[in-house]
């Protein structure tokens, strides 16, 4: 089954946002790395249901404006319409990455990647990972993204002691979300939908945000 791997955050200034993030909710952040492809950085809030926040920050607008990850290019339409920190895309964890390809080829999901991402730790090692992108129109509503770590990201002497406990999301249904990520829409759970972490509550209130989350 999927988990919930993190809430991407938009800001120029990363370390800001998340410092003042922190201190509203008494949550601590860490410096995550450099992103030397995207000219992006990011700051981080481990939790304890092994998900997390990532503040994403800009170091370099041009390369930002020109990175062919369409994470990137959802951040830099984000930031033309708000440079306040706004919770914009998430991330789904697989161990399976190469079935969901083969399951968005077969069931005709629009898609980008996989993508390799990297970035420096500041003590000097390199993180790797890669991506898949179900295309969408972010004006209209929110996929998440495919994540697959090729080494652990997690670092459990860092989390908070608080969990996301629930994700919520309008402008797609639960059934067509459940047929894009392979997941079971079962009745009983009425509108929502489990990971082995969290939960995903759809609404189809127009006026709600496409994305919002709760930590407790």
């Amino acid at each position: 089954m999927l988990a919930l791997d993190h809430i991407v955050i938009s800001g120029k200034n990363a370390e800001s946002a998340s410092s003042n993030y922190g201190r509203k909710f008494s949550i601590k952040a860490i410096k995550g790395g450099d992103h030397a492809n995207w000219g992006t950085y990011n700051y981080l809030a481990y939790f304890s249901n092994e998900s997390y926040i990532e503040w994403l920050g800009v170091n370099d607008p041009e390369k930002m404006k020109t990175a062919d990850n369409p994470l990137i290019q959802h951040l830099s339409k984000i930031l033309e319409e708000t440079e306040q920190p706004t919770a914009f895309q998430f991330a789904l964890r697989t161990t399976e990455m190469n079935e969901y390809i083969r399951h968005f080829q077969e069931k005709d999901i629009r898609f980008y990647g996989p993508v390799p991402g990297q970035r420096q730790r500041p003590d000097g090692s390199t993180l790797k990972w890669r991506m898949l992108f179900p295309l969408f129109d972010y004006q209209k509503e929110t996929l998440p993204f495919l994540i697959e770590w090729e080494t652990p990201n997690m670092i459990s002497s860092l989390s908070n002691p608080q969990a996301i406990t629930k994700i919520e999301l309008s402008g797609l249904t639960k059934e067509r979300f459940a047929n894009i990520y392979r997941l079971k829409p079962r009745r009983i759970y009425k509108n929502y939908l489990r990971l082995q972490n969290t939960k995903i509550y759809f609404s189809d209130n127009p006026q709600q945000k496409k994305l919002s989350f709760s930590v407790e």
